[in-house]
């Protein structure tokens, strides 16, 4: 892939009202970039939108609802005062519960928000990217779009939906100057846990508080950190761009031991379990 150029073009991120949508919106905001910013929380957004130091458009955008996006297109073509460069896909949320007794209700939910969430913004923006012939598709997907691990199959079938719906994309998009690009996070330190939907976690943890303070602990990379991955990813011209040491080891293993990773994950598990415990109970103390 050839690189593509960010600076002082248009941006366009979901899931911007936190996390790593915000500090990618501030990191390219900076940069010279006019960014237009989306997220379902309106405060959030706000917030965010405090923070940018150049132009701006924000959108309280439910990503679920395809009708919004193309809305949102239009708002975005008549806005722009620049040629866009990226249009990033980061919105998401996490369900962590057993195969077994997972609710439909909890499932769509997911899946509406981190797959077709990921899809509406991708086809609604594509026709522009196309005409312009120039920038890039970028879909976050996760360290669990390259592995799966128990109490997230939901979430794991998202993300490997995401990587193959982007990868199919890329093969596309071949001669047309658009790219497409997935991003795999490993351990963010973002509140999407806290606003999850945790029922029980692989630890066999039934406390939500305890699951986000577990998941906290053991993220490593900041959202500033994950932001100039994404954009050096971009500007060089990566197909897959991956956060954090720890997303680096995953892919190595899957790779490595492709069905049979977790046989070398699951005996670390009692040992983790009382790591976090030591440091969940430090921090409380």
């Amino acid at each position: 892939m050839s690189r593509v150029l960010l600076a002082g073009r248009t941006v366009v991120i979901s899931g911007a009202g936190s996390g790593i949508g915000r500090a990618l919106a501030v990191r390219l905001s900076a940069m010279g970039c006019p960014v237009a910013v989306s997220d379902w929380n309106a405060e959030g957004l706000a917030q965010t939108g405090a923070r940018l130091s150049g132009p701006y458009l924000t959108r309280v955008l439910d990503v679920r609802d395809r009708d919004a996006h193309i809305d949102w297109v239009g708002a975005v073509s008549a806005w722009a005062p620049a040629p866009l460069g990226a249009v990033v896909n980061n919105a998401g949320v996490v369900v962590s519960q057993t195969v077994a007794d997972a609710e439909y209700e909890d499932d769509k939910w997911l899946m509406d928000i981190n797959f077709w969430g990921v899809a509406h913004g991708t086809r609604a923006f594509l026709p522009y990217l196309l005409e312009q012939r120039s920038g890039a598709i970028v879909n976050v997907s996760s360290i669990f779009g390259l592995l799966a691990f128990p109490t997230q199959s939901t979430y794991c079938a998202s993300k490997f939906a995401v990587r193959g719906y982007t990868e199919a994309l890329r093969h596309e998009l071949h001669g047309t100057g658009v790219h497409a690009i997935t991003v795999h996070p490993g351990g963010i330190d973002t509140p999407i846990t806290r606003a999850g939907r945790v029922h029980v976690d692989a630890l066999g943890n039934t406390d939500p508080e305890l699951f986000h303070r577990n998941f906290t602990a053991l993220a490593r990379t900041t959202p500033e950190q994950a932001a100039a991955t994404i954009q050096h990813g971009i500007e060089r011209g990566h197909a897959r761009i991956l956060i954090g040491a720890d997303a680096h080891l995953m892919h190595a293993l899957a790779t490595a031991v492709p069905t049979h990773y977790f046989d070398l994950i699951r005996p670390a598990m009692p040992l983790a379990r009382r790591l976090l415990n030591t440091m969940t109970s430090r921090r409380t103390a």
